[in-house]
């Protein structure tokens, strides 16, 4: 360890300086945001995804709020009025399963971890407005999750019905389509079946189209990937609806293709094995062998029934279908790679130009016709189908048209027969927002034997969870709430008979869905929020979290913000104006896990180097956007800088305490006021497009910079030397606030540097007189000249052809081209 290294650490004592900011600051309450009407700054709603009370603080967490938190910093130090609020989404799955391990109560559980991550949030010195901190699982927040579910109920919005639900056998509740990853359950792992029950959904995909049409503005501010996994989820496809008659069936079967062109080539029709179509279609001497096929089929998951890789399965119905373009009749089969939920549960088998209906037909010995020709092999000879381009034959009136105009044709001629017509699918489903588990908000609904459906009125809003410690809470398959007998049997608010209160919690997605807007307005009891407050602060300015909520958490709240925009409670059709995701935090190549035995904890992290180090590395370790290996990581380098800092600040203070004098910045050292200047400049353009890493690397320039100006310069004394001090402890308050706020007062300002002001960069100061010009050879370095910033091309070609190194590496050769871009590159290529 070196002097310099002796004297930055007796300077800096990181824990300490903790202490002592971490107990003055509550009494300064520097980030409440002002509602008054009359504050004319300009307001600016920051917010990062609010956590879930699962314990306290990981890697992942001091990753993503320190981004967030540096973006907030940065707006209050331009003067705005900022919002930057912090809550728990605290209903959910986890807790009521540890509370069952630990056989305790979730809400036990949930307000014990909500005070844990509070301190921890404290700790870490992130910039929020405490006045305004919610639990979702409050009765005064889920009274008004509540009472949205009612406003959608009443717009015809929420809607109860029997349909095909995910499964998870180990948390015996269903899960919403988004909420299954690759076939599994996204909480626990386990394998989701499929069950038909009545739940309870709301009508997302009465919204696809405007979900689609208004990502167009959020192109450039969210990040692409999330834009295109949204475009995707929803699915939306151009194609067709034709109507197949059936034999024995009065009424056609209707199957959406986003290739009617191909209809010459269906050679047999599909429907799912477990649909109800299938039994209704089946031929009474096949119904036991479909019934048993059923069975085998309702063992496997949407994963396996969907795979290319997987052997073909199925069984004849016993029926024939007609073609309605060439009045073939073709043969009706039940089949396990066609899905109940999607479309109508049926589809036309062109099995030339669908690779699964090709191995269908294989398996079964159907006949493949190709009506697409290319220039493959014939997919009956070869196995492999030709789902692409090409020219339409063996098409009747088609023929010898491409797709583009295939499409539109066929599609005249079925509407001219009535048996088909234009038509758009959607890959998204209604959400389905039933779950059976007791840590959620109950759904506002009665069932009375008379009235039937019966909401709850507004005024008896909320629906309280009962108590139910003591209880066993376990998974049984419905609701515990079903067993609390007392709470269960109510009157009925139509006719004041003896009803049932629904016994299904929502998914806890709702209550995410929405608590953006009641952080504007958090104590408002005359509804979910004050609308004049959401208009003033809302839609987010800047929206922080992980790419995991891509489509779920994301794609909800834009559904919310468009139904109340409909509802004339929101003037705007879009919550978040700009995103930015965080990349994750990884050790060894792998995520942190305790399976692997690879988990570092943050709270040793944080006691062995405190949390300005921690803070630092995450945001010098890469862009907002990548991923952080912490086994590359050395808190202990962010440390060393930040006593470097310290050590500039307490030079700059003992000298003005030994008589210095406080001249104007003017007069002090010219080239280290360039330095200054030029950082400021760098740092608020590297803060704005949130190359944060970056911004952190100018910060370690300027303060090698005062360095040298103190120790070989003119001084500790020098009013240049003081200001580069000054603009550090500013511009550092973003990232390292601890240490930050210990310059400031050393440097003998009040607290607190937070809202110091953010400097203004003198313009005059960026001009450089000279500039360094790279001379290249053949694309390699050979010399390097300083000019004069503002030298013309022709006179700085004649500079770099007369370079020493330019010489020298050319060795007599010809010069064949010369490209000069002045004054920072020129590029001699030889002959």
């Amino acid at each position: 360890m070196t002097a310099a290294d002796n004297a930055d650490r007796a300077h800096y004592d990181p824990r300490a300086v903790q202490e002592k900011w971490l107990a003055r600051w509550p009494e300064l309450d520097l980030f409440r945001a002002s509602d008054d009407p009359a504050d004319k700054r300009p307001r600016t709603y920051m917010l990062d995804m609010f956590p879930y009370p699962s314990g306290d603080l990981h890697m992942g967490h001091a990753e993503s709020y320190a981004i967030g938190d540096v973006m907030a910093r940065y707006y209050v130090q331009r003067g705005h009025n900022v919002l930057h609020p912090i809550g728990w989404d605290a209903f959910g799955l986890p807790a009521e399963n540890a509370a069952i391990r630990g056989n305790s109560h979730p809400a036990d559980y949930t307000y014990r971890n909500i005070e844990t991550q509070d301190a921890s949030f404290r700790q870490y010195a992130l910039s929020f407005d405490w006045s305004r901190r919610l639990q979702t699982c409050d009765p005064e927040y889920y009274r008004w999750t509540q009472w949205l579910f009612l406003r959608f109920y009443e717009r015809g919005l929420a809607y109860r019905g029997d349909g095909y639900v995910n499964w998870c056998p180990v948390d015996q509740t269903v899960l919403a389509n988004e909420q299954v990853v690759d076939g599994r359950c996204e909480r626990c792992g386990a394998e989701v079946i499929r069950r038909v029950l009545t739940q309870w959904y709301f009508k997302i995909t009465e919204y696809a189209d405007r979900l689609l049409a208004d990502m167009a503005p959020l192109e450039g501010k969210w990040p692409d990937r999330v834009l295109l996994m949204q475009r995707n989820w929803i699915g939306r496809s151009e194609g067709a609806e034709v109507a197949f008659a059936v034999e024995g069936r009065a009424e056609p079967v209707t199957v959406f293709t986003t290739r009617p062109d191909t209809l010459f080539g269906a050679t047999f029709f599909v429907v799912a094995a477990d649909s109800e179509l299938a039994g209704q279609l089946c031929a009474p001497e096949h119904r036991d062998e479909l019934t048993g096929y059923v069975a085998e089929v309702r063992k496997l998951t949407d994963i396996e029934r969907q795979s290319t890789d997987r052997e073909k399965t199925g069984v004849f119905l016993g029926r024939h279908a007609v073609n309605p373009v060439n009045g073939e009749r073709i043969p009706v089969w039940a089949a396990d790679y066609v899905l109940p939920d999607y479309g109508t549960g049926a589809i036309m088998a062109v099995p030339a130009h669908d690779q699964r209906d090709l191995d269908f037909a294989r398996k079964f010995g159907l006949p493949v016709r190709v009506v697409v020709a290319t220039d493959q092999p014939d997919p009956a000879q070869s196995g492999i189908a030709t789902p692409g381009q090409g020219t339409l034959v063996n098409s009747g009136p088609l023929d010898g048209l491409d797709k583009a105009a295939a499409i539109p044709a066929i599609i005249a001629i079925l509407a001219e027969r009535d048996l088909g017509k234009a038509a758009v699918n959607y890959r998204l489903r209604d959400w389905l927002v039933s779950r059976q588990r007791f840590w959620g908000a109950p759904i506002p609904i009665v069932y009375c034997e008379g009235c039937g459906e019966v909401a709850v009125p507004d005024e008896d809003l909320p629906v309280r969870l009962p108590d139910l410690r003591g209880q066993d809470l376990a998974p049984k398959g419905v609701s515990p709430l079903a067993g609390a007998a007392d709470w269960v049997n109510t009157q009925c608010p139509k006719c004041g008979g003896p009803a049932r209160r629904d016994t299904d919690t929502m998914d806890t997605f709702v209550d995410s869905s929405w608590y953006f807007l009641r952080y504007c307005s958090p104590g408002f009891t005359s509804g979910p929020f004050e609308v004049e407050s959401v208009r003033r602060w809302s839609p987010v300015d800047l929206y922080v979290g992980g790419v995991e909520h891509a489509i779920l958490h994301l794609l909800y709240s834009r559904f919310f913000t468009k139904v109340l925009h409909d509802m004339k409670m929101l003037d705007f059709v879009e919550p978040f104006t700009r995103m930015v995701n965080q990349g994750q935090v990884i050790n060894h190549g792998k995520a942190m896990s305790k399976s692997l035995g690879n988990g570092v904890d943050l709270g040793a992290q944080l006691a062995a180097h405190g949390v300005d180090a921690i803070r630092l590395t995450m945001i010098f370790a890469s862009p907002p956007e990548d991923d952080i290996d912490w086994a590359d990581m050395r808190p202990e380098a962010s440390v060393k800088f930040l006593g470097r800092v310290i050590r500039v600040a307490a030079d700059v203070a003992a000298a003005t305490a030994a008589g210095a004098a406080a001249g104007a910045p003017a007069g002090g050292d010219a080239e280290l006021r360039k330095v200054t200047h030029k950082t400021i400049d760098e740092v608020t353009s590297l803060i704005e497009s949130t190359r944060l890493n970056v911004a952190v690397a100018r910060l370690m320039s300027l303060v090698s910079a005062a360095r040298r100006a103190i120790d070989s310069g003119p001084g500790a004394a020098d009013p240049a030397v003081r200001e580069a001090a000054e603009t550090l402890a500013i511009l550092l308050s973003l990232f390292a606030p601890y240490t930050a706020e210990e310059c400031w007062e050393t440097l003998g300002h009040a607290p607190s540097v937070a809202t110091a002001g953010w400097p203004a960069a003198d313009q005059s100061l960026l001009v450089e007189a000279t500039a360094t010009c790279v001379v290249q050879v053949d694309g390699k370095v050979r010399d390097r000249l300083q000019v004069p910033a503002g030298i013309g091309e022709d006179e700085l070609r004649e500079l770099a052809l007369a370079a020493d190194g330019a010489i020298r590496a050319l060795g007599g050769r010809a010069v064949a081209q010369v490209v000069v871009r002045a004054p920072k590159l020129v590029n001699i290529v030889s002959g």
